[in-house]
């Protein structure tokens, strides 16, 4: 029997193939070319930090203040929300800091692997919309879940690693091989279950939901390349941040997705326009710089070269200090990661 089903593209099949579904694999093929120091050690060129960092990753952050802050319809139906998640994300982190700074830095490496893995969740969501209920299918949340969540255990039960999240010790880490072994098998368990599904699946209608299956694989291939395969500052962090970053970016310009039979998102506000685009990504890269020299600045003193003009800066190393600006300078990451488990639920 064949089934003709539209494939559940959130905008076309160019579109979404090139900026949300292929990052992954183009990320993976740019690790699989970098010379072997830089896939099993923790050198990090200053070039590829710019480009990964800052412009990618901390630029990312920003896309949400296009869905919310900028979006005047959007403010206005989320006004409480909008004051609200900022509010408590600031006092929450002061509240950890006075803690101890790796309490605060532990509780937002954490919070950030859940805003990561959602955002793969979410993805598998727009693309199983169409979906009919069948079979099995428990087995893509299972899978999307635990593709992101056994490269997490078997980096917290194996020794000291090439990378972090965000600073070193702050996750918590045990040498466990039994405990890898176990999570390895049921790994590949699931995946084996998966693809027999999708063969009988196939085999029956003929058809396969393509960016779901495409979404599935890339999620399985950065996390597992990223963590488990390589052991390098820069292989991970390419296939983490191009994997995770573009591919928001990309969903909040088009701006999410709509019903069959629905117009495209209306673009409002600041991204509104001839040169909308130019306007989007500029901003997000500028926001991103001034974020990182201030950091630079005022904490890290890490990236002179870079963030020349932000060295005149006073250095704060006074803990009472630390304890209202760290979460001061984190609050947009904060922010992005709170709201971003309100903005795009649909009905």
């Amino acid at each position: 029997m064949t089934v003709s089903f539209k494939q559940p593209w959130i905008r076309s099949a160019r579109y979404d193939g090139l900026l949300i579904l292929a990052p992954p694999f183009l990320a993976l093929l740019a690790v699989l070319l970098l010379p072997a120091p830089y896939r099993h050690s923790a050198r990090m060129p200053l070039l590829a930090w710019v480009g990964l960092v800052v412009l990618i990753d901390v630029a990312h952050v920003y896309g949400t203040l296009f869905q919310t802050y900028f979006d005047p319809v959007k403010r206005r139906e989320r006004q409480l929300l909008l004051w609200v998640v900022p509010l408590a994300c600031y006092a929450g982190g002061v509240a950890l800091h006075s803690l101890g700074g790796m309490v605060f830095w532990r509780v937002l490496a954490y919070l950030a692997v859940f805003h990561f893995i959602r955002q793969q969740y979410g993805f598998l969501r727009i693309y199983s919309r169409y979906d009919t209920p069948a079979p099995g299918q428990w087995l893509n949340t299972a899978l999307v879940y635990y593709a992101t969540i056994y490269p997490l255990l078997y980096w917290h039960l194996s020794p000291g690693r090439n990378f972090t999240w965000f600073i070193e010790g702050e996750f918590f880490q045990a040498d466990w091989p039994l405990g890898r072994f176990i999570a390895t098998g049921l790994y590949v368990a699931l995946i084996a279950a998966y693809l027999i599904r999708e063969a009988v699946a196939w085999r029956r209608t003929r058809w396969l939901n393509l960016p779901r299956n495409l979404l599935l694989g890339g999620t399985l291939v950065s996390w597992y390349a990223g963590i488990v395969w390589f052991n390098g500052d820069l292989a991970f962090t390419l296939l983490n941040v191009v994997s995770h970053g573009i591919p928001y970016l990309a969903l909040v310009w088009h701006g999410g997705p709509t019903p069959r039979s629905a117009p495209r998102p209306v673009r409002r506000g600041a991204w509104a326009g001839r040169y909308g685009l130019l306007v989007f990504l500029g901003a997000v890269a500028l926001f991103a710089y001034l974020e990182e020299g201030l950091w630079d600045g005022l904490v890290w003193r890490e990236h002179g070269r870079v963030f020349g003009w932000f060295q005149s800066l006073p250095a704060v190393d006074n803990a009472q200090l630390l304890m209202w600006l760290v979460p001061l300078l984190a609050l947009p990451q904060a922010t992005h990661y709170v709201l971003d488990g309100f903005i795009w639920r649909r009905k």
